[in-house]
């Protein structure tokens, strides 16, 4: 799994019929330490409603196509997960509230 923040969305009107309906957005990869971002932004298949700036969880390769919303879809990357808060080594470094 891969910690990031979402950055923006991709909008494709001609896609492959197994996107259709399917939320794309771009997340940026996070440094865990210190929330700084990490590497290129990837595209991302949206399972969990997640929205511009959220910390989110994301899966690449196979294990973004083992949720219920991307089985069987051409999908790289999945965002599977909202993080509600981050603890590290005893100190709490992100929180959503």
């Amino acid at each position: 799994m891969v910690l990031g923040r979402v950055i923006g969305t991709v909008v494709a009107t001609c896609k492959d019929k197994r996107l259709v309906g399917k939320k794309l957005l771009i997340v940026q990869p996070l440094k865990i330490k210190d929330l700084t971002p990490k590497g290129d932004p990837v595209v991302a298949v949206d399972t969990v409603g997640a929205g511009e700036s959220e910390v989110v969880l994301m899966v690449a390769g196979s294990s973004a196509r083992q949720t219920d919303k991307t089985d069987k879809t051409p999908v790289d990357a999945a965002i599977m997960a909202i993080v509600d808060s981050i603890e590290l080594e005893g100190k709490l470094i992100f929180s959503k509230s």
